[in-house]
């Protein structure tokens, strides 16, 4: 499966039938292609639009206020297979190719840490060092 680009005049008619929140957002499912849920990241206007019309998938990080292209300083690209929205138009499910770990602690998931009777419960070990990702552990 590859994506294949969305072009003017979809492209917006698409992006104008999401139903973004009070800050102009709205929450971006990751899965692979097997269904694994990778992440949960933030899309604008913006972000959705350069997504669906690159294949290269790109969010907005609320704590620097831009867009974030993901694997522009790590290398752990995701690349868009398909793209889906939910009845309310209020929230993506994107299937991505992840070229490495999806999350910035090294994991593949970012969903890693079990609910347990004793506790949080860490599932998975990192794939790859966080220090080798970005230089520090608090990089996202």
């Amino acid at each position: 499966m590859q994506w294949k680009p969305i072009t003017e005049p979809t492209l917006t008619n698409l992006v104008d039938q999401v139903s973004f929140n009070e800050q102009g957002l709205i929450s971006a499912i990751a899965q692979d292609e097997a269904g694994e849920v990778l992440m949960l990241a933030w899309m604008n206007r913006e972000a959705l639009s350069e997504t669906l019309s690159t294949g290269r998938v790109c969010y907005y990080s609320r704590s620097r206020g831009k867009l974030w292209r993901k694997g522009e300083s790590s290398g752990q690209e995701q690349h868009l297979l398909a793209a889906s929205l939910d009845c309310d138009t209020d929230c993506l499910l994107l299937t991505v190719q992840q070229k490495g770990v999806a999350c910035h602690t090294g994991r593949r998931s970012c969903f890693y840490q079990a609910l347990t009777p004793a506790g949080l419960t860490n599932l998975t070990s990192p794939n790859i060092d966080p220090t080798n990702l970005y230089g520090t552990t608090s990089s996202s």
